[in-house]
């Protein structure tokens, strides 16, 4: 199957998404997922016992025979984890349901992901990628070797700081908007975000994601059956997924240092190039951007990787609170609050947004949205996207 075969097979049809503060969930993962399955079902019209695919990622523990069974399906076809630790993985995992259906492997397919911190503790840690090289140094969370990578592209690379300021406030501005987002009614200022305590250079307090507990539920099916379901499908138009070079083990990569994992090696298309020619569209064509920002500096490189954002210091002409704000800017990015300010639940209310804005039912919606990309974990030891359509795309 080649990449562009992917284009418009699939679409989202149903989407749930339940979220607390942290540690505050009523029930467990296992609960929370099957209630956002069955409410993502019900949000698009079928029967959960109509599901016979189930992809899900970064470790999640429940797998799709086991949901399956709980949700009494009749035949599970595909049941899939997507590796590669953190958020890098969730775009791929929608990717990997679109590819199931386009492939005839299965025909109604749930993407998932449940948080819980009674029944798995938290992120603030990862061992999946750090050797030797980082932990003699008292290098072991995600947060040290992305604040690593960040401060040479403030530094060697010439983007200038404001430019995650403004990521930040356009992030929490949306979110007084949202009124189910964490930071609604608590708006945050410039002198607010500059005196916050720093975590590791440069990152300050607010340039870090808030986990929650919570679970996030997306049905996807085929383009012909999504047109009779709903009036309103979000199509897969392209996904990509990768890990360059090696890029999260080493720490000796110049070349893609500062990146946000989405470029090539040299001389090889990356992850934005073949997302871009798998569409038949390029930056200039995304009308919305959902990028998971497990901090602020990667979702700025992921920018900068996608073509969305000019590299070095012209970054902060583009990078300003207004230009970032729907409604307002050209480029309007995280609409909902995204995980900095609305919730995190490994990042997949992200995609749920991203399909909102197709939709037009996000509380900041983006007027007339057609192409609403989805970026995924940026530095992460695998990075994907997707990008989604409205039917006026195909």
């Amino acid at each position: 199957m080649s990449a562009n075969m992917l284009r418009g097979a699939a679409a989202v049809v149903g989407i749930a998404e339940l979220h607390y503060r942290r540690g505050r969930a009523p029930h467990g993962e296992l609960r929370m997922t099957l209630e956002a399955i069955t409410r993502a079902c019900a949000d698009a019209g079928v029967s959960p016992r109509r599901l016979d695919g189930f992809v899900s990622y970064a470790g999640g523990g429940h797998d799709g025979s086991m949901i399956g069974a709980a949700l009494g399906v009749d035949d599970v076809r595909w049941s899939t984890m997507m590796w590669g630790g953190g958020g890098g993985s969730v775009a791929a995992a929608i990717n990997t349901a679109a590819v199931a259906i386009a492939a005839g492997q299965a025909e109604c397919v749930v993407v998932y992901r449940s948080m819980a911190q009674a029944d798995t503790g938290r992120l603030g840690y990862a061992k999946y990628f750090y050797g030797p090289h980082y932990l003699a140094h008292g290098v072991g969370s995600p947060a040290q070797v992305c604040a690593l990578r960040t401060q040479r592209l403030l530094e060697h690379d010439g983007v200038p700081r404001s430019g995650m300021r403004a990521f930040v406030l356009a992030a929490y501005r949306h979110a007084q908007q949202n009124p189910s987002a964490q930071a609604y009614g608590t708006p945050l200022d410039e002198d607010t975000y500059e005196k916050s305590r720093l975590i590791t250079e440069p990152f300050h307090l607010f340039d870090c994601s808030r986990e929650s507990d919570g679970a996030v539920a997306m049905v996807l099916v085929s383009a012909d059956l999504a047109r009779e379901l709903r009036p309103d499908p979000a199509y897969v138009l392209a996904g990509a997924q990768g890990a360059p070079g090696g890029y999260s083990a080493l720490i000796d990569n110049d070349d893609l240092y500062t990146s946000a994992g989405f470029t090539g090696a040299p001389g090889r298309p990356g992850v934005a190039d073949r997302l871009w020619a798998a569409a038949g569209l390029g930056p200039a064509d995304v009308d919305v951007t959902q990028v998971y920002e497990n901090f602020s500096g990667p979702a700025v490189a992921a920018l900068i990787d996608h073509g969305l954002v000019p590299a070095g210091p012209a970054a902060g002409e583009v990078l300003t609170v207004d230009n970032l704000t729907a409604g307002i800017g050209a480029l309007p990015v995280n609409t909902s609050g995204g995980n900095l300010a609305d919730s995190f639940v490994n990042g997949m209310g992200l995609a749920v947004e991203a399909v909102r804005q197709i939709r037009g039912t996000s509380t900041n919606p983006v007027k007339d949205a057609k192409v609403s990309l989805f970026v995924g974990g940026p530095m992460a030891p695998l990075v994907s996207s997707t990008l989604f359509g409205h039917h006026d795309t195909l």
